[in-house]
């Protein structure tokens, strides 16, 4: 992924199939969010071969990424886990959710007055929304994404966030002005543990 359009098709279709297969096998209705996360993440590289075609630029595909990207996400994945937890361990995941429903309310705004671009740098994207006091902003999606994760009660999910948190900080290190496109393409991947978690046993569930 992030390599080229076919690249980032290929790759799409996997975890969107992986994301239907959890959704499928989701044994609970609050699971769902969680379950569907591959799902979701699978589609926004479907997306972002579009944006290869496109040309980047300023097209709808390009703000679909961006929009599922940072509005979405932030509020997707810290409900989502917390909705899936034990309610014993919910009091420290609100902080994330706070957290991450600020940030896309700040985000919607943003997207909302001024269009987002693209700019294709060699086999990355470079996404462009001008946010003010981007480094908070971005502060607060990644505890909401990310932080949610590594303080959830779950093996699965803590796992899946130490995963992400490695690969951001090397989105970050490697690919600085494409930070965005490198690090979703990484999320997406990483999402293939979910199937773990969607078949982990349940405390009081019968052995099959």
């Amino acid at each position: 992924m992030c390599w080229n359009a076919p690249a980032d098709l290929t790759a799409g279709a996997v975890i969107t199939a992986a994301g239907i297969v959890c959704v499928a096998r989701v044994r609970r209705p609050r699971d769902l969010p969680v379950a569907a996360l591959p799902l979701l993440l699978g589609a926004h590289q479907l997306v972002e071969a579009v944006v290869w075609h496109a040309g980047g630029g300023c097209v709808p595909a390009t703000t679909a990424w961006v929009v599922i990207a940072l509005p979405v996400l932030p509020v997707w994945v810290p409900f989502g886990v917390l909705l899936a937890a034990a309610p014993a361990d919910r009091r420290l995941l609100w902080g994330p959710a706070v957290a991450g429903l600020a940030t896309a309310a700040v985000l919607s705004y943003c997207l909302a007055s001024r269009p987002a671009t693209a700019e294709i740098r060699g086999h990355t994207h470079g996404y462009g929304v001008n946010v003010p006091w981007m480094p908070l902003v971005l502060a607060g999606c990644l505890f909401a994404t990310l932080g949610v994760l590594l303080l959830s009660g779950e093996r699965w999910l803590r796992l899946s966030g130490a995963v992400l948190g490695a690969g951001a900080l090397a989105c970050s290190a490697l690919w600085r002005l494409e930070f965005a496109s490198t690090s979703c393409a990484f999320a997406a991947v990483a999402s293939l543990l979910v199937p773990g978690w969607v078949r982990r046993p349940r405390p009081g569930a019968p052995v099959t």
